[in-house]
């Protein structure tokens, strides 16, 4: 009886854990068999297979198995015991694939660079069978970011790991694209993996960098570093296996090491899933840190157009908070002095998003600067010239903003003189702030008697009409109130319609507590929590946020 033709499924190995299926008693049990100890369904116990446990992805296991037994090996087999080897073979291929399949799903559902690493140590662990490890990312081309992520290691035993010499950490070793220990022949160990092989297979990686180093038994090896034998004595773990994580373009990413609570080390199956997962991985990682990088540099661009700090200005503190979406906007805000000891507040929103609405962004705030030097006393006529530039220099693209200046109340240094008042009587005189909106929300002025949005004149955003121009509002707010100055994206990450979330930030505002009105850092940090329960800095919304305050002391 000849047994059926099975279809081959190349570079597989068999499950983890081995599929329950059995064989033969006699297979892999007979004393004088070379393979007696091996596991069932394991390429060495099937009649005909190759003697070296090293996978050969060029043979082809289920012909062998199914091929008549060679003379001295195990004794002959039935067709039928030798159908049911090879579908125990298969069994084991069809799990590691799924397996794979599951843990390779699980990792492509990552969208940030800090999650995909998590996946990475949790999936390894189970494949190579350890419950800790870490992994450490370091570019090779330099350009960052380096971190440390742990999986049941907590941030001071990260520390203690790192005061091992590097030159005794496996995973720096693969990082500086050091050799493996011992695998030029100097005699203080075998190279790593090379312990239980043949032979014939150790110290194959000695002519380059080492590809993968284990370190099946810290406590009892020699050649160690003591430091490395304290720290894992300290730390509970007794074995490691670190392996590097490159992908192109980039090349080298980083290492990965898991640890183990006892000596042992993975077997050649798990080597052999941990590389094809590691390959998948790898190329995850390069395409999210990619991604992590280009939206590092919209970051950075972003915050060195807006100001470094706020400036101080007598009778006047200010509190701002901000946060850009993942992709980058267009909203903006400015706090600048200007002549006579007044005050500029500025906040606006470019279309668009991406580097090309950062870069416009910076460029409008930039001209309302200039423009607010020179006339900053009237409003309109500063956004009147920033419509006029707008339209002349991108008039594809549009924008909202609004402007207030600020006087400096009467007898304050560098403010008009204050009038004489009869009988020596003292009257404290209320700072005027002059505004122009275009298109913007309006502000809220919130004090202890009152709490309510300032009426603003209805006017649409730069660049959509032929000519803009809309009439200014005066408001003069009392010793102790705030004006707030805030971009649509804070009512828009409510989910809510824009009538309702105007209610509700009026709420928010109305609800701050009397002891913490007269401190702004306090009233836009109550704000931020009662509009945005989930955080400012939310990856689910693409939304920009702007939230500036301006707190006028007694």
């Amino acid at each position: 009886m000849t047994a059926p033709h099975v279809p081959k499924v190349a570079g597989i190995e068999p499950a983890l854990p081995a599929p329950t299926h059995t064989v033969d008693p006699r297979v892999g049990n007979t004393p004088a068999s070379p393979t007696a100890g091996t596991p069932s369904g394991s390429p060495a116990t099937l009649p005909g297979a190759p003697r070296n446990t090293a996978p050969d992805a060029a043979s082809d296991p289920v012909a062998d198995a199914a091929s008549d037994p060679a003379p001295g090996d195990a004794p002959d087999l039935s067709a039928v015991d030798q159908l049911t080897a090879v579908q125990d073979q298969l069994a084991g291929w069809i799990s590691d694939l799924s397996t794979l399949h599951d843990l390779t799903e699980q990792l492509a559902r990552t969208r940030t660079l800090e999650d995909a690493l998590h996946e990475l140590l949790r999936a390894g662990a189970s494949l190579v069978g350890a419950r800790r490890g870490l992994v450490v990312l370091a570019p090779a081309d330099g350009y960052g970011p380096e971190t440390t992520i742990g999986l049941g290691l907590g941030h001071a035993d990260i520390g203690t790991i790192e005061t091992i010499p590097r030159r005794a950490l496996s995973y720096a070793r693969i990082l500086d694209g050091l050799p493996e220990p011992g695998a030029g022949g100097d005699g203080t160990r075998p190279a790593a993996g090379d312990a239980g092989r043949p032979p014939g297979a150790r110290g194959a990686a000695a002519a380059g960098p080492c590809t993968e180093i284990s370190e099946p038994d810290i406590p009892g090896e020699k050649g160690l570093d003591p430091r490395l034998r304290e720290v894992a004595a300290r730390l509970g773990y007794a074995a490691s296996y670190a392996v590097p994580l490159a992908a192109d373009p980039i090349g080298r990413t980083g290492a990965a090491v898991w640890l183990y609570d006892e000596p042992a080390e993975p077997t050649e199956r798990q080597r052999h899933l941990i590389g094809l997962y590691r390959a998948h991985a790898a190329q995850h990682l390069a395409r999210l840190l990619e991604l992590h990088r280009s939206r590092q540099a919209v970051r950075i661009l972003r915050e060195e157009l807006l100001p470094h700090r706020l400036p101080r200005v007598p009778g006047v503190r200010l509190a701002v908070r901000h946060s850009s979406g993942p992709r980058g906007g267009g909203d903006w805000y400015d706090a600048l002095p200007l002549p006579d000891g007044a005050l500029g507040l500025a906040i606006g929103s470019v279309t668009g998003s991406g580097p090309s609405a950062v870069a416009a962004m910076g460029r409008l705030r930039a001209s309302l600067r200039a423009y607010a030097v020179m006339e900053g006393e009237d409003p309109v006529a500063v956004l009147s010239d920033l419509e006029l530039l707008l339209r002349l220099t991108e008039p594809a693209r549009s924008a909202t903003a609004l402007f207030a200046y600020t006087e400096p109340p009467p007898g304050a240094p560098g403010g008009p003189p204050a009038p004489p008042m009869p009988g020596g009587i003292t009257d404290p005189f209320a700072r005027k702030i002059v505004l122009a909106g275009a298109g913007h929300c309006p502000p809220l002025i919130l004090g202890d008697l009152r709490t309510e949005y300032v009426e603003t004149s209805l006017s649409a955003p730069l660049g959509m009409l032929t000519c803009w121009e809309a009439p200014s509002v005066e408001i003069e707010p009392a010793g102790g109130e705030t004006l707030l100055l805030y971009s649509d994206g804070l009512l828009h990450r409510t989910g809510e319609p824009m009538d309702r979330a105007f209610t509700r930030l009026h709420a928010a505002a109305a609800g701050v507590p009397r002891a913490a009105r007269h401190d702004p850092e306090a009233v836009v940090d109550h704000i931020v929590r009662t509009m945005l329960p989930q955080g400012l800095d939310d990856p689910a919304s693409q939304e920009d946020v702007v939230l500036l305050a301006a707190y006028f002391e007694e």
